[in-house]
């Protein structure tokens, strides 16, 4: 069977800067449980469950009166532009990855290319694929620019889990709800806020930037009813999902081997999600736990924008040469590895 595009390889793109965006309001498991107290002892539950069955310990917010979704996402793009020394002007794609949006249309990208001033020139769009988003939105600018298209592109992500953090605590509160729908829903108490951006160009014009070298994606589509979410709150068939998950990694994993030699990486930058998520990778791909840098402890599942946050508070550690894993599984399921060398 021909694979077609499931490897693929990028000729002239760089990574020229990410940044991340934190909210700034803290919301421990420990006050998730007080607010589910009631709930937890009707069902007969233990406290501290989002702590030692996720490793969640706290996770952030946004400040009702303060910065937004959208708002850090364009924060968070002019601080990797000014770090990238690109003027404005110049980008010529706006890709805005974001699950979290106020309204069907228009995209939540217009906002966000208005806010950064970028020319009319300047192609803007929202991908969304639930936690694999940035992911593709980088693989879609990085061939855009191998081809000439464009110059430099902008990816972003906001994500805001406060609506449906406070319609997941309310609904479990209710009597009525069991043991199975509590645990259909836990998944929905590890989210968090937060946003962060990327800024690509050609790889020849910036010896400085960090190659984007390729990746492999894969899909399970026959997955794609196991997690399904929306504002009013995410359901999830917590077991087949990931075993669904790790079956697709280890496929993908396996495929990888005949095009790159990733099992000796520097780091690899994983989706964050769990405690059991992060172990089942590690066994699957027989990774070394050493050089998985992990967020979700504090920051919890920031959804799409949790891989390019991780990856941005990284920077500072890594060095020039260095080779980084960056990935992902997203509910559908799809999963996407991608290489960049620093």
């Amino acid at each position: 069977m021909t694979l077609q595009n499931a490897t693929f390889r990028h000729q002239n793109s760089a990574l020229l800067a990410v940044k991340a965006r934190l909210a700034p309001l803290v919301v421990t498991s420990e006050e998730i449980d007080v607010r589910l107290a009631e709930a937890l002892t009707r069902l007969r539950l233990p406290t501290g469950l989002l702590q030692r069955v996720a490793g969640v310990i706290s996770r952030r917010n946004w400040d009702d009166n303060g910065e937004t979704f959208d708002q850090a996402a364009a924060g968070a793009a002019k601080d990797a532009l000014a770090e990238a020394n690109v003027d404005p002007s110049e980008v010529g794609l706006l890709i805005n990855t974001s699950v979290t949006r106020k309204h069907l249309e228009p995209s939540v990208a217009v906002g966000i290319h208005h806010a950064l001033g970028l020319p009319p020139s300047a192609m803007n769009f929202d991908i969304t694929n639930a936690c694999l988003g940035f992911v593709n939105g980088m693989t879609l600018a990085s061939q855009m620019i191998d081809s000439g298209q464009i110059k430099y592109a902008v990816i972003v992500d906001g994500e805001d889990s406060n609506e449906i953090q406070a319609n997941t605590i309310n609904r479990l509160s209710q009597p009525g709800i069991s043991r199975k729908d509590f645990v259909n829903e836990f998944a929905s108490l590890t989210l968090g806020s937060g946003a962060a951006a990327a800024v690509l160009g050609p790889a020849d014009a910036h010896p400085e930037g960090h190659r984007i070298m390729g990746g492999i994606s894969r899909a399970g589509t026959e997955h794609h009813l196991l997690c399904v979410g929306d504002k009013d709150g995410m359901f999830t068939h917590t077991k087949e999902l990931l075993a669904g998950g790790m079956a697709l990694v280890v496929e993908a994993w396996k495929e990888a081997k005949s095009s790159w030699d990733w099992q000796k990486m520097d780091r690899y930058i994983l989706h964050q999600v769990s405690d059991v998520h992060t172990d089942s990778i590690v066994k699957a791909a027989k990774l070394d736990r050493k050089k998985i840098p992990l967020t979700y402890p504090i920051f919890g599942n920031v959804g799409p924008a949790s891989l390019p946050m991780t990856l941005a508070l990284e920077v500072e550690k890594l060095v020039k040469g260095q080779r980084v894993l960056c990935m992902g599984v997203g509910s559908g399921i799809n999963t996407a590895m991608t290489e960049i060398v620093w």
